[in-house]
């Protein structure tokens, strides 16, 4: 398995739609996506990662407290946060924010969130959606991503079908006809994919990070060994025979791109891979210690409460 799947298979993404919204220029708000709004969902302790999907018309987005104008986002074109931040949208962001919470209205005969808002001028349609995501700490997809990503899903090409499919299932919603949330539910985590491959694509020469390291034949090479078995009692040595690389060349180019070494990064790696099998299986601790790599229930939790300030048991009743 590919570090990036395996990443995101840990990550367990749930998609859902949550709103649809009608704003007429000027207007601006000032929103982030409270977790009540998502909670039938994904319940109310998961991550969120929000986007903004434009049917008609356009707006400008920014994080809170940011400098300049913001991005446009156009019909057609999707907007994701994936950290959820506090953020600005509107015709003008100069305006005085309204918050986001004063105009929502709440679901009728249990449909969609809804916002109608604004002045006399120009219309934008919008659906918003979310993915929840098991959990944001020391996911290298979430902590590596920007605060805001913009995806224009072009005419033709290989993610032709998403556009047209997220165009038709918007309309759907709009229309309050039945099943059409369900259909961009699991269009949702699609997005999402899709999103962060086009990210990685589209990386300048010379950037560092997870991502970065995606695209170098070596770390990329070495991520997928150890994503591939977490149980095998790895070495710098033996890993750097794997990919070609001496010891020293491979933890180099590592640190140089993932920021820590690679035995490090397994070690990170394994703990959140115990997290998911203690939130989502009834395996055992002993089970999931022998899953991740340990040899003791006794050594993985104490590597267990290390990461995550609580020992395995007490951590599962609180995140299950």
């Amino acid at each position: 398995m590919d570090a990036l799947s395996d990443v995101l298979r840990v990550a367990h993404l749930t998609g859902g739609v949550f709103l649809h919204a009608e704003f007429f220029a000027p207007w601006c708000i000032a929103a982030r996506v409270a977790p009540e709004h998502c909670a039938p969902a994904v319940g109310p302790a998961s991550h969120l990662i929000i986007y903004h999907y434009v049917v008609e018309g356009d707006f400008r987005i920014r994080i809170e407290n940011e400098k300049g104008e913001g991005l446009v986002i156009g019909a057609g074109e999707i907007v994701l946060l994936p950290r959820n931040d506090l953020h600005l949208i509107g015709s003008d962001l100069s305006l005085p924010p309204v918050a986001g919470s004063d105009v929502i209205q709440p679901p009728k005969d249990g449909g969609l969130f809804a916002i109608h808002h604004g002045g006399t001028g120009r219309c934008t349609r919008m659906v918003c959606g979310f993915l929840g995501c098991a959990s944001a700490e020391g996911n290298p997809i979430i902590s590596s991503l920007p605060p805001l990503l913009k995806l224009k899903v072009e005419q033709g090409g290989a993610a032709e079908w998403i556009r047209s499919t997220f165009q038709y299932a918007a309309e759907e919603v709009s229309a309050g006809r039945p099943g059409s949330e369900a259909a961009l539910a699991k269009l949702s985590e699609l997005l999402f994919v899709e999103t962060v491959r086009r990210y990685v694509e589209g990386l300048p020469d010379g950037q560092t990070g997870w991502f970065a390291g995606l695209r170098d034949p070596y770390v990329a090479r070495a991520l997928a060994l150890l994503h591939r078995d977490i149980t095998r009692r790895w070495t710098v040595d033996d890993l750097g025979r794997e990919v070609g690389l001496s010891r020293s060349a491979l933890a180099d180019r590592f640190i140089r791109l993932i920021g820590l070494p690679p035995m490090h990064y397994l070690a990170n790696w394994r703990m959140q891979v115990a997290a998911e099998k203690l939130r989502n299986t009834k395996a055992s601790l002993a089970q999931v210690a022998e899953i991740v790599g340990y040899e003791s229930e006794a050594a993985f939790s104490r590597a267990f409460k290390k990461t995550f300030g609580a020992a395995p048991a007490t951590w599962r009743r609180s995140n299950g």
